[in-house]
């Protein structure tokens, strides 16, 4: 059963500028909304008990915001206003459910990920990147159901343009499942279009084996100087570890650049 899950936020969100110079790109409004609470609900309805988030010392104003009792309390004693009542609750709500932990060197997904080690409990977690919303079908959800049926490490995938495939962690397929679903045979992070085994990407949702952290702390920098857990992803593999590649159905919204983000807000304003 998957009850914890993971969310790297300690990026600089250098893409976002000058919006992400004063707010961390998570407290962006996508549509009234700041979008980690998007990734935080999808999370909810997926059944996960436990969220850690992994912030650095610069961007406090996350734990901050969901840490603000004491100035909702001040305005609803002084104005019931239905609304921000409803709000003080909901941020109540996600408060129990939240556990900071700290990444403050930008050392990449893998590193990040090492930092929780002490606080997951079960065989398997999930993580989800905040930089990719998916919207109109819970994806953490429908990965949860099979992973509840093989056991095992699953992925979301989505087709990308052959020529970005140096932007993505890029699958070889193995076997099929189903329609939906399939078996992992290798994953390269961020490939040269040359070298890249397909252009089925990953996208911002994994689930993973608690075992993961022991090849995460042996593993050495790669590619931008950083440990991308595709490399200790891929360490399991070879092991013989079973990843299954999972084709979401939902949509597909890059919010970590300023042109995602403004289609993001217009999509969502759309459901």
């Amino acid at each position: 059963m998957i009850r914890q899950a993971i969310i790297p936020l300690a990026g600089l969100g250098t893409r976002l500028l000058p919006l992400t110079s004063v707010l961390p790109k998570e407290l962006l409004p996508i549509n009234g909304k700041p979008g980690v609470e998007y990734i935080i609900d999808e999370c909810i309805e997926a059944g996960i008990k436990e969220i850690i988030f992994i912030i650095s010392k610069k961007k406090e104003i996350i734990k901050k915001y969901f840490s603000n009792d004491k100035f909702y309390k001040q305005i609803i004693k002084k104005k019931k206003d239905k609304r921000i009542i409803k709000e003080y609750k909901k941020i109540k709500k996600y408060k129990k459910m939240i556990k900071f932990v700290y990444q403050n060197k930008p050392k990449g997904t893998g590193d990040a990920v090492l930092k929780t080690k002490k606080y997951i409990k079960d065989k398997f977690f999930l993580m989800l990147l905040p930089d990719d919303l998916i919207t109109r079908r819970n994806c953490s959800k429908d990965m949860i159901s099979i992973h509840n049926k093989k056991k095992c490490s699953v992925m979301a995938s989505m087709v990308v343009n052959k020529k970005t495939v140096d932007r993505w962690g890029i699958y070889s397929k193995k076997s099929k499942i189903d329609k939906n679903n399939f078996y992992i045979k290798d994953v390269v992070e961020k490939p040269d279009l040359k070298s890249a085994p397909s252009n089925n990407a990953v996208i911002g949702r994994y689930i993973l084996p608690k075992k993961i952290f022991q090849k995460i702390k042996k593993q050495k920098k790669s590619k931008g100087g950083e440990i991308h857990i595709t490399d200790s992803i891929r360490k399991l593999i070879k092991e013989g570890d079973n990843f299954i590649g999972h084709i979401f159905k939902g949509k597909y919204l890059d919010c970590g650049t300023m042109n995602g983000y403004i289609k993001s807000s217009l999509e969502i304003s759309k459901i």
